[in-house]
């Protein structure tokens, strides 16, 4: 009995060390998993956000092509509203689908800001339903779309820890004659 109880303490240490370790590698798992986890919805929320901009992007080429074709913007592809109707309708049903997913993973502050952004590009759309020929009313209606749009990417930056990005207005030099 007395050899067991010499060796008591070096058993001791032994099952203390075990639990030790094995309570080290659990919480280590739990971390990695949350991490990883982290990692998976910010690339799915990062997806859904990109998926938004472009559906949304669509309506807005759209509507300056439209202007163009109505005498309120240079696009160099005027589109009859015509011949928009049909594609403005394809991408406002695109884009629904997109929201919805968008509502349901995004942020509270990067989903108000596709609701802003999206507004006013609904506003472009209907100054071209009404047939507006009004060039500095359509530059007004592009400077607020692009200040929803720039609101919108700097809520995605600032919900997936990104860093700020270009505002991605870029000023278009006149071409020179050939």
């Amino acid at each position: 009995m007395s050899a067991f109880i010499q060796q008591l303490p070096a058993l001791i240490g032994v099952v203390i060390g075990a639990l030790g370790s094995y309570l080290a590698i659990v919480r280590g798992d739990r971390a990695r998993f949350r991490r990883e986890q982290t990692a998976r919805w910010d690339e799915r929320r990062l997806a859904v956000y990109a998926d938004y901009a472009r559906s949304l992007k669509k309506s807005v080429t759209l509507t300056y092509r439209v202007a163009s074709y109505l005498g309120n913007d240079p696009h160099p592809h005027p589109l009859s509203p015509q011949e928009a109707e049909p594609l403005l309708a394809e991408a406002t049903l695109a884009r629904d689908p997109s929201g919805e997913t968008l509502i349901l993973l995004g942020s509270p502050k990067v989903v108000e800001r596709a609701r802003t952004w999206v507004v006013r590009v609904m506003e472009m759309e209907q100054f071209l339903r009404e047939g507006t020929r009004d060039p500095q009313a359509w530059q007004t209606l592009l400077e607020r779309q692009r200040a929803g749009r720039e609101g919108y990417y700097a809520a995605v930056r600032e919900d997936l820890a990104l860093p700020p990005g270009h505002s991605a207005r870029w000023p278009l030099s006149p071409v020179p004659p050939t």
